[in-house]
């Protein structure tokens, strides 16, 4: 009646890759996503298996590997599916289930983030106390929590973009159905949508990033007063795993929704979008193996005790 079609699928068109490197591209996109699989999943295992792992800091890094191979898993699949189609596309329903779990585990991972900065804060600060702080309770019902808050945060969002109305335009800039990118297609008013993400976005990302902020302000200011070598390295070998972690996931996306854009704005946010869902899920397990002795100890430990088994 006012000239509307009724749209049942979107385009996505974010990544304008040459028909002779597709399947160079394809190949790469396909080993970063099994090494994203079989890295996070390597973690939750020995965490799971090895009993000196059984600590609240390991209880967040296997729930931020859980969140990490979810949050890869939302796009990458249909990106890897949408390189061998002719017409890379996506159902509308598919659009917003995608969103769904894209806000739920990627917010989930940032709520994680600040959990593992105040372990690592009390820790370092409250080392006589930290059993009696961080309890089993205390970590379990952060986690529960963190999963609510996220589960009512993703459905909000993506409630709200189902009574958006699609004209004719159903083309997506991007590799993945990005709110961001489905309210600039909507033909029906979007105040609603923008100023929940406004008010919200405050909530679950610049709050999580002031907490983090804070507590390792807290942890240098406590190192500082009694300066020592002994003191500088056990705030590197305690926290240089969780603090590369932050940059990277921050750095991203700090680049990408603060920063300027140029005329190569859409080329900029695909990067940035494939950072912070592909490689930095990737690089998380790496960070963490490497350069964790703990981690290492227990990998040795679970395989010397399968080849006793054996």
């Amino acid at each position: 009646m006012n000239n509307k079609t009724v749209i049942t699928q979107f385009l996505l068109m974010g990544l304008p890759i040459p028909p002779e490197h597709q399947h160079l591209f394809y190949a790469l996109f396909l080993a970063m996503y099994l090494t994203t699989v079989l890295g996070n999943l390597l973690i939750i295992i020995l965490v799971r298996l090895d009993s000196h792992l059984h600590t609240p800091m390991y209880l967040f890094l296997s729930n931020l590997s859980f969140a990490d191979l979810c949050f890869s898993s939302v796009t990458m699949p249909k990106l890897l599916q949408n390189m061998q189609s002719q017409e890379p596309s996506i159902p509308y329903a598919g659009c917003l289930t995608q969103i769904f779990f894209f806000l739920l585990f990627g917010y989930l991972g940032n709520f994680i983030l600040v959990a593992m900065a105040y372990d690592r804060y009390v820790a370092i600060c409250f080392p006589l106390q930290y059993t009696r702080i961080m309890s089993p309770k205390l970590c379990t019902c952060l986690v529960l929590l963190f999963w609510i808050l996220t589960s009512s945060h993703a459905m909000m969002h993506t409630l709200l973009a189902a009574r958006l109305s699609f004209c004719e335009n159903n083309v997506i800039l991007n590799f993945f159905c990005d709110l961001f990118a489905l309210l600039k297609l909507a033909c029906s008013e979007t105040y609603v949508n923008e100023l929940m993400i406004f008010i919200m976005g405050g909530f679950v990302v610049i709050t999580p990033f002031i907490l983090i902020v804070i507590s390792y302000a807290s942890i240098i200011y406590s190192i500082l007063k009694v300066p020592s070598t002994q003191g500088i390295y056990k705030v590197f070998s305690t926290c240089g795993s969780h603090l590369s972690v932050v940059t990277l996931f921050y750095g991203t996306v700090i680049g990408l929704y603060l920063c300027p854009s140029g005329n190569n704005s859409t080329v900029k946010e695909n990067t940035m979008a494939m950072m912070y869902t592909v490689v930095t899920p990737m690089l998380n397990p790496f960070i963490y193996s490497l350069r964790n002795r703990d981690m290492k100890r227990a990998l040795i430990r679970v395989i010397y005790s399968k080849k006793i088994s054996l």
